[in-house]
C-alpha cells in the first residue's frame, strides 16, 4: 500500500494554532502570547503554562482533547529534527527500497546514498551473514517476519576441453594412412605402371589443391589446365624416357602457363604466370623423381625405401619430440618442432635406410644406407618446413580435407616431394639407376 501522506495543516489564512500570536495576539488555547505566554518551540512557558506538546512545566499531561487538538495543528516535516517518527499504524504495509549487498564490497565510509530524516533504519548485516550457496533472510515491514532469499551461487569456472596433440584425429589419421600404404603395395608388386597411375592421380590432386588455395587467399589465378596437362606429361616422359625428356615438359608447361593465361587481362599477368611456373616445378617436376625410381629393374624396392625412410622421419621427430622436446626448431614456422625431435626423426630415418639398403636392393650396404636416410630426414624436414611456410602466407591450416585425419593431398606429398629427387641421386649414385 503506498504511505500515509502527510497532514498539510491548516488552510491559508486559517490562524496557526501551535504558536502564539507575534504582537501580543492571544494564541489558539486562548492565552496570552509573547508576553509570558507559551514559548512557540513547545517547552513550557516561564510562568508555568502548560506547552505547546500538550504538557505541563512538571511534565505531566494536560487536557488530553486539548493536547490532541495542538498535535493536529502542529508543523511537522525534515525540518523538525526535534520530531521523532510515528510507529505505522497497523496494517499498513511501508515499501522500503534497500541497498543491494554484496558478499565482497563495502562502501567507504562517507560515500552511498544517505538515509532519508524520519525513514527507516536496518541494521547492517552482520559479519559472520551466510557464506555462498547458504539461503539469506531479508526483514519486512511486518515485525516479526523474514522473507528467506536463496543466494545465487559463485559461478565455476568451465573446464577447457582438451585438445590432441596438432589437432588431428589420430584413428582416422591411421586408417587414412592403413588404406594408401594398401593402395601402394598393391599396385607397385601386382601390376608396377599402376603406381604410374596412383602418381598421376596425387600430381593432379595437389595441383588443384595448391591452385585453389592461392586463388582463394591471395586471389592469384594460376592457370589450371595447362598445369594438370604437363604435369602428367612429366611424370609419363619421366618413366619411360628419363630426366632429359622430363626437364623439356616442364619448360613446355611454362610456356604454356604463359600462353594460357594471355587470354585474361593483363593486369597482374606476372603474379599469375610466377604461380604457375612455381606450381609446375613444385608439384609435378618434383613427382617425376618417383616415376624415375620406379622405372628402374627393382623399382617397387627402391619406392619401398624411399616412401619408409620418408615417413621414419616423420614418425621419429614426432615420437622423440613429444617425449623429450624442448628446444624449438622454427618457432615462428612451426611451433611444434624442435631440435631433439629432429635428432630423433634423422636416427630412425638412418637405421631403417641402413636395414633397407641391405637387405632389399642389390649391391647396397649398409652404410650407403645410413647417409641416404640421414640425408632423407634432412630433406623431409625441410620440405614439411617450406610448406608450412606456404600455409601461413595463405592463412590456412591445411591444403584441402581430401584426407580425413590428415588434410588434403598437399598436406601428406610436402615431405615426400623435396625428398625424391635425393633419393633418387643417391641411389643412382650408389648402385646405379
Amino acid at each position: 500500500m503506498p504511505p500515509v501522506p502527510a497532514d498539510p495543516g491548516p488552510p491559508p489564512g486559517a490562524p496557526d494554532p501551535g504558536r502564539s500570536a507575534a504582537h501580543g495576539r492571544p494564541a489558539a488555547d486562548g492565552r496570552p502570547g509573547s508576553h509570558g505566554g507559551p514559548a512557540s518551540h513547545g517547552r513550557p512557558g516561564s510562568h508555568g503554562w502548560p506547552a505547546a506538546d500538550g504538557r505541563s512545566a512538571h511534565g505531566g499531561p494536560a487536557d488530553p482533547e486539548e493536547g490532541q487538538a495542538r498535535e493536529a495543528g502542529r508543523l511537522s516535516g525534515p525540518l523538525f529534527r526535534d520530531e521523532q517518527p510515528d510507529p505505522a499504524p497497523p496494517g499498513v504495509t511501508e515499501t522500503v527500497v534497500l541497498r543491494a549487498i554484496s558478499d565482497d564490497t563495502t562502501p567507504a565510509p562517507g560515500h552511498g546514498t544517505q538515509p532519508h530524516p524520519g525513514a527507516p533504519v536496518h541494521p547492517a548485516p552482520p559479519a559472520n551473514h551466510p557464506a555462498a550457496g547458504q539461503p539469506r533472510f531479508v526483514p519486512t515491514s511486518h515485525p516479526g517476519q523474514e522473507t528467506p532469499v536463496a543466494a545465487q551461487p559463485a559461478p565455476q569456472p568451465q573446464p577447457q576441453p582438451r585438445k590432441q596433440r596438432g589437432g588431428r584425429n589420430l584413428q582416422a589419421a591411421i586408417g587414412v594412412g592403413v588404406g594408401l600404404g594398401a593402395v601402394i603395395v598393391a599396385s607397385l608388386f601386382v601390376v608396377k605402371a599402376m603406381f604410374l597411375v596412383v602418381v598421376m592421380a596425387a600430381v593432379a590432386v595437389g595441383v588443384w589443391e595448391l591452385t585453389s588455395r592461392l586463388s582463394e587467399r591471395k586471389q592469384i589465378k594460376a592457370p589450371l589446365v595447362p598445369l594438370v596437362v604437363g604435369g602428367i606429361a612429366m611424370v609419363a616422359t619421366g618413366y619411360w624416357s628419363g630426366i632429359q625428356w622430363a626437364a623439356a615438359s616442364l619448360a613446355l608447361t611454362g610456356l604454356a602457363v604463359m600462353v594460357w593465361r594471355m587470354a585474361e587481362p593483363p593486369e597482374d599477368y606476372l603474379r599469375d604466370i610466377t604461380a604457375g611456373v612455381f606450381t609446375a616445378f613444385y608439384v609435378p617436376f618434383l613427382a617425376t623423381f618417383v616415376a624415375m625410381m620406379l622405372a628402374a629393374d627393382d623399382g617397387p624396392q627402391r619406392i619401398v625405401l624411399f616412401l619408409i625412410v620418408t615417413i621414419c622421419s616423420d614418425t621419429g621427430a614426432y615420437a622423440v619430440g613429444y617425449k623429450f622436446g624442448k628446444t624449438k626448431l622454427a618457432p615462428t614456422i612451426s611451433p611444434g618442432k624442435t631440435r631433439e625431435g629432429l635428432a630423433g626423426g634423422i636416427g630412425l630415418s638412418m637405421l631403417a635406410g641402413a636395414l633397407l639398403m641391405q637387405l632389399m636392393i642389390d649391391g647396397g650396404s649398409w652404410w650407403q644406407g645410413l647417409i641416404l636416410g640421414g640425408c632423407a630426414a634432412v630433406t623431409a624436414t625441410l620440405g614439411d618446413l617450406g610448406e608450412s611456410m606456404i600455409k601461413r602466407d595463405l592463412g590456412i591450416k591445411d591444403m584441402g580435407t581430401l584426407l580425413p585425419g590428415h588434410g588434403g593431398i598437399m598436406d601428406r606429398l610436402d615431405s615426400l616431394l623435396p625428398t625424391a629427387p635425393v633419393v633418387w641421386l643417391l641411389l643412382a649414385a650408389f648402385v646405379g639407376s
